[in-house]
């Protein structure tokens, strides 16, 4: 097993991954980055704290404002790694986040999502698989508006109808815990998708937008399937059967969601794949994603990050220590500051791609997993 990235590729085989990740249309469901704490100049994070510090009492503030700032001063110029670290990694496209948990920071994050489309003539909306196409074929980069809970928007379903005018194309019903739509992966008791939950699914259907079940229960998840008429997808989980952990998913679910034509993306979270999160490589990653292909088919699995986050260390870990647990996360099961060796910032995305070929995967099976499978599925939803 390598350390890290120690492929072991011959030199053909480092050619054929370098071949393979230029040509393909790469696509990380759940992208964090294109920042991580290690491609943060240590000045700017000793910045941060300073402005940040004076907000310590106040700790959903103090958790989140640094991640605000680095967003502000990266579309402002301040951060050149912001740029240089996405085009680095050779993703395509990549999710950009809005926060639904109340209808406040819907708002605020739609700014600050827009605001990055505004500063970067470089990257564009990606409303339509076209869109993606695009900025494969111009050298540009499309961001996907996503959405990881659905709570703050209550049950006016015309909020849907918003989001999808702003730009949104994937909306995860539910975070860890309960609310309208379903139950998510940390409830005792998984009651499935609500009465409301199926015209929920069902409107998001009718617009085009990609029903995403990563923090879903396993009812819950089954349920989607069973309701939704286009395919569903998990943007960033695992193999329940590989490392159980809340965050993962059971061969029934993997089924369930490749019976729709939807795709697993698989992350790379430390603490959800692994036993021990300081010795995760990228190895655990591949583990996870050949079981996944085993199960659900070549056809439905891809690669949804979901780490290393856009911050810096010492935000990282006040978040582990006082958010987490208040987001359903038991203790000691993160987030935190760990990485997979192998990858510690998206720059070093290619390490998928040795991986893969390492591992055995022809060209075309790579391709899907890379963003062929994704792409299919938007296209499908999206148009």
């Amino acid at each position: 097993m390598s350390s890290g990235d120690d492929f072991e590729l011959t030199a053909a085989q480092e050619q054929r991954a370098e071949r393979l990740h230029g040509e393909a249309t790469i696509i990380d469901m759940l992208f964090q980055g294109p920042l991580s704490p290690v491609a943060i100049p240590d000045n700017l994070a000793d910045e941060l704290l300073t402005l940040c510090e004076p907000y310590r009492d106040e700790p959903r503030v103090y958790a989140g404002m640094s991640s605000k700032l680095i967003a502000r001063w990266a579309a402002a110029g301040r951060i050149p790694a912001f740029r240089e670290e996405w085009y680095a990694s050779g993703i395509t496209a990549g999710n950009r986040q809005v926060d639904p948990s109340t209808l406040e920071r819907l708002v605020a994050s739609m700014g600050e999502v827009d605001r990055q489309f505004d500063a970067f003539d470089w990257l564009i909306k990606a409303r339509s698989a076209e869109d993606i196409r695009r900025a494969k074929r111009d050298g540009l980069k499309a961001g996907i508006i996503s959405a990881q809970e659905t709570v703050g928007l209550g049950t006016d379903l015309d909020l849907l109808d918003a989001l999808y005018d702003f730009g949104m194309r994937v909306l995860q019903l539910t975070y860890n815990t309960q609310n309208f739509v379903g139950s998510g992966c940390a409830e005792a008791h998984d009651g499935g998708v609500s009465n409301f939950g199926r015209r929920f699914i069902a409107r998001m259907n009718d617009l085009g937008m990609v029903v995403d079940t990563g923090h879903s229960g396993r009812r819950t998840t089954l349920d989607a399937c069973r309701y939704s008429k286009a395919p569903v997808i998990a943007s960033h989980t695992a193999a329940e059967a590989v490392y159980p952990h809340m965050r993962a998913k059971s061969d029934e679910e993997l089924r369930a969601i490749a019976d729709t034509g939807g795709v697993i993306g698989v992350f790379a979270m430390p603490w959800f794949i692994h036993e021990d999160p300081r010795h995760t490589t990228m190895e655990h990653v591949l583990n996870h994603i050949d079981y996944v292909a085993g199960v659900a088919g070549i056809d439905h699995v891809g690669i949804g990050t979901d780490w290393p986050m856009s911050d810096v260390t010492w935000s990282l870990v006040f978040f582990k220590e006082h958010i987490a647990p208040k987001l359903g996360f038991a203790p000691g099961t993160g987030p935190s500051t760990e990485t997979v060796r192998g990858f510690e910032r998206y720059g070093r995305f290619i390490n998928f791609t040795r991986g893969l070929v390492s591992r055995g995967y022809s060209d075309a099976d790579i391709m899907k997993i890379l963003g062929g499978n994704w792409l299919r599925v938007f296209e499908a939803v999206c148009g």
